[in-house]
């Protein structure tokens, strides 16, 4: 502190050194104080790291069968305390009146609850083994309870919804968990089944220690499940499921079990480490939140991607393997080795997704690891990494209540993106030696980026410092041009030049491919954009073009150059690597003005749809063409344009000869139909449950047709909807298409109604029912009806955060606003950002991600009015 001279004129020598010692000794004192704050903030979790070694978690839940009940729960924690002058913070998010008794080392104590934390007074504690006992009733937010089973979903901070815990990553323990549970449940949790005891109408699963585990990583699930048990490659495995459907289980069975085990053997012979934990279960939940959970030794997943039927195309078969390898990919990148902090929490969502796709070249017969690798990532990457919201890969996390905000694309499609570069740029062998020493460093342990940095550094001569910078320390992508210079035909000059989106200096090393495409060869060279500039040397000489494909090889990141006069030549290109960043080039540039607009756009997709032969590009065809045709696309052009895009769509259908595009092409066709012509041929494929030939549609198909149907009210009354539901078998699903019901209705208060019950925290249970209702709720067929709950979208979007687990606020925004094309939906959003200047930023960003489509619809369709 500097103090004024008119003080030190007006005291004498020994004031001043008086009011020094207090400012000083105040300072000290108040530097010392470990504030008690909501959530769990870095300067708490660098404390408690310090002082705290050796938990184990001892907790026994007695789980009523009726889901509205309480579970009331003990807890013994017995820890090792390191010297510690404050108060002990044990965090329970929950009402103080759960906690019913607490004893510290054998005394009763009394109950100090403080913002979601249990203060335990040092005079109650020892240096050394202490043990605290806990009676409480546990927490409802985060245990998923059904009407006959529950699970939990702790990531990255709702251990503590649940129990007294010490909930940050770096914190490492042991459980020991026992159920009691309804008689005719099952049980699965972290570690072994020690016995199971009857009492009484329940029964008492006692589960064996645990391994050493972050408390994001604790579960259990409970509930009515058939049990599957195999044993792959030696190794015992228990499938946990709800599935009726015989003919799926019969088709999805022996694949679950092969992609399981054929994981495992490749991340055991990558990483050179033995299957770390004592067990490996999984568990398919109906509509779970997310694709799946890495809980060590029972991982859970969406039933719905595991379960594939008879007319499951080759996307929804990637996809399950995909996320099969990305969960056991888990329980060495995250389970084994776990982030010290969750800022980096997007290290474990990488390494995941980059053995994913690396496995999948093992798991899947027909795999194309390069064009999975671009299609998996390049498009989500783009879809956030162009908006004036984007985060970069790594962020800034103060408080761990704020870490479900960092979730998202950039972290689970960018980051791999950003990680192949970097394995490009060290060479693969030393990339691979360097994450064995990684993981065997820090094995059951914690890390962080630039400790693997630190190791990474040690095999190239690259400067990895400044490479790290832009590429995870800030958001955004570059922008790619060129300039060719030829004489008589042949190529004097190349030179490709970046920049960045934002009109930045900034430079993105990389590599990436350009093809030079003939009528009778494509020539395939190779760029080191390691500056600003650089002259393609190896094209110098060669015959000019017909075409140049930037990104041929889809490993390249930005906004790469495309010819809008030559997008005829897309289909000379032999290789489905190189038309399907075609497609991405040609999309990316649309949605910036760059020399291709919508309506050219949806005319190339239309036309390429009917020759396309690699299925996962048709999926990526069929999405443009849907999504430009509704969001593009005035209401009154598409209206006009309807009945012969409508026609075109279904001679596509014939023209292809696989099953699986065909079907694909009339998902499309359901999706953008408008005509009554139209609409009554899908009624007609509905109501006789006849699909066109060389189609096979399944329960779940023909859900998904008369959910469509009802959309544009045919038959009247919505008595479609009412049908189909006597058709369905499962419960599971019959309860989805109830919930859903309202949100289609015909009738504007019905949905009105709707959507005001979703304000209320125990009608967003089912998240993946709300993000899907929404979608219906907002389709641009609606959206006249439907843009009057913009506001309260917004308004509700940090309770939502709050309430939700990690991807509910994006995926409530995303399902909010995809569909508006108008200036008065804009100006919705930019009204509330204005208003509202000092917003979360990580939510603020959010809106800004979701709307950014809608912002360059206006634009689009402005500029070609």
């Amino acid at each position: 502190m500097k103090l004024s001279n008119t003080f030190s004129l007006k005291t004498g020598a020994l004031s001043i050194a008086l009011f020094t010692a207090v400012s000083c000794s105040q300072t000290a004192t108040q530097s010392n104080v470990l504030p008690v704050e909501t959530g769990v903030s870095q300067r708490l979790a660098e404390h408690r790291k310090q002082v705290l070694s050796n938990i184990n978690y001892n907790l026994h839940l007695t789980i009523p069968a009726q889901k509205n009940q309480p579970i009331a729960a003990t807890e013994v924690i017995t820890l090792t305390l390191h010297q510690n002058e404050h108060p002990l913070q044990l965090d329970f998010k929950e009402q103080e009146v759960n906690l019913k008794s607490i004893k510290v080392n054998g005394k009763t104590t009394p109950i100090n609850f403080q913002n979601e934390h249990i203060l335990i007074d040092n005079k109650y504690l020892k240096e050394g083994e202490n043990k605290l006992e806990i009676d409480f009733t546990a927490g409802n937010l985060s245990l998923n309870r059904n009407e006959d089973y529950l699970y939990t979903l702790l990531v990255p901070d709702r251990a503590r919804t649940v129990f007294p815990v010490f909930d940050q990553p770096d914190l490492k323990a042991t459980f020991t968990l026992a159920l009691s549970i309804p008689r005719t449940w099952k049980a699965v949790a972290n570690a072994p089944l020690q016995d199971i005891v009857a009492k009484g109408d329940q029964k008492v699963y006692r589960f064996q220690e645990s391994d050493k585990i972050s408390s994001y990583l604790f579960s259990f699930v409970a509930g009515d499940f058939d049990l599957i048990t195999r044993t792959e490659a030696g190794r015992p495995m228990n499938f946990y499921h709800r599935e009726t459907d015989s003919s799926k289980i019969n088709l999805s069975i022996d694949p679950i079990f092969k992609i399981h085990a054929d994981a495992l053997a490749f991340m055991e012979d990558y990483t050179q480490i033995p299957y770390p934990f004592q067990k490996f279960d999984f568990v398919a939940i109906p509509d779970f939140q997310y694709g799946g959970m890495e809980h060590v030794g029972a991982i859970d997943y969406k039933a719905s991607t595991l379960f594939l039927d008879e007319g499951a195309t080759k996307d929804q078969r990637v996809s399950r393997s995909n996320l099969i390898a990305h969960e056991t990919a888990h329980m060495w990148f995250g389970d084994l080795v776990t982030m010290r902090w969750f800022n980096d929490v997007w290290m474990k969502e990488v390494f995941a997704n980059f053995m994913a796709d690396k496995v999948s070249q093992v798991t899947l017969a027909d795999a194309n690891y390069d064009l999975k690798f671009l299609l998996d990532h390049f498009p989500a990457a783009y879809g956030v990494d162009r908006t004036t919201g984007a985060n970069p890969i790594r962020q800034q996390l103060d408080n761990l209540q704020d870490a479900g905000s960092m979730y998202g694309n950039i972290i689970y499609h960018k980051a791999p993106i950003m990680m192949r570069q970097l394995e490009r740029l060290i060479g693969e062998k030393a990339f691979k030696e360097g994450i064995r020493e990684y993981l065997k460093t820090y094995a059951n342990s914690n890390a962080t980026w630039p400790e693997l940095i630190e190791i990474l550094d040690k095999r190239t001569p690259a400067d990895l410092q400044s490479w790290n910078q832009v590429w995870v320390n800030e958001s955004g992508r570059p922008v790619i041009d060129y300039k060719l210079e030829t004489d008589n035909r042949r190529i004097t000059n190349f030179t490709i030049s970046q920049k960045g989106e934002d009109g930045s200096d900034r430079l993105w090393p990389q590599f990436f491919e350009v093809a030079l495409v003939y009528k009778d060869r494509v020539e395939e060279l190779t760029v080191n954009m390691d500056a600003p500039q650089v002259t393609l040397k190896a094209a110098i000489g060669k015959q000019h073009p017909d075409f140049i494909l930037f990104n041929s090889s889809g490993q390249g990141y930005g906004l790469f150059p495309i010819n809008g006069q030559n997008l005829s030549a897309v289909p000379l290109l032999k290789d489905p690597v190189m038309r399907a960043s075609a497609y991405i080039n040609i999309y990316e540039n649309m949605l910036s003005g760059r020399g291709v607009d919508p309506s050219l756009v949806l005319a190339f997709t239309l036309l390429e749809s009917e020759r396309e032969t690699e299925e996962l590009n048709l999926k990526l065809l069929t999405g443009y063409t849907s999504y430009i045709f509704w969001k593009f696309i005035t209401p009154e052009l598409r209206n006009k344009m309807a009945p012969a895009f409508e026609k075109k769509l279904w001679d596509n259908i014939n023209a292809q000869e696989k099953s699986n595009a065909k079907k694909l092409l009339f998902k499309a066709y359901q999706d953008i139909a408008l005509t009554p012509d139209a609409i009554q041929r899908l009624y007609k494929v509905w109501q006789t449950q006849q699909a066109p030939a060389g189609i096979t549609l399944t329960e779940d198909d023909y859900t998904s047709l008369a959910l469509a149907l009802a959309l544009r009210d045919y038959p009247k009354g919505n008595s479609i909807l009412s049908e189909q539901l006597k058709r369905i078998k499962n419960p599971d699903r019959q309860k989805r298409l109830q919930f859903l019901m309202p949100a289609l209705s015909a009738e504007v208060e019905v949905r009105d109604a709707f959507f005001e019950s979703l304000a209320q925290e125990q009608n967003r249970e089912k998240e993946a029912w709300v993000t899907t209702a929404l979608g219906y709720l907002h389709h641009p067929l609606r959206s006249h009806t439907s843009e009057k709950y913009l506001q309260q979208s917004l308004e509700l979007l940090e309770e939502i955060q709050l309430t939700g687990d990690i991807f509910f606020p994006a995926n409530w925004l995303n399902a909010t606003f995809s569909a508006y094309q108008t200036p008065t939906a804009a100006a919705t959003v930019r009204n509330f950002i204005e208003a509202n200047p000092n917003y979360n930023p990580k939510l603020r960003g959010k809106i800004l991600q979701a709307a950014d489509n809608l912002f360059r619809a206006v634009k689009l369709l402005k500029n070609n009015q």
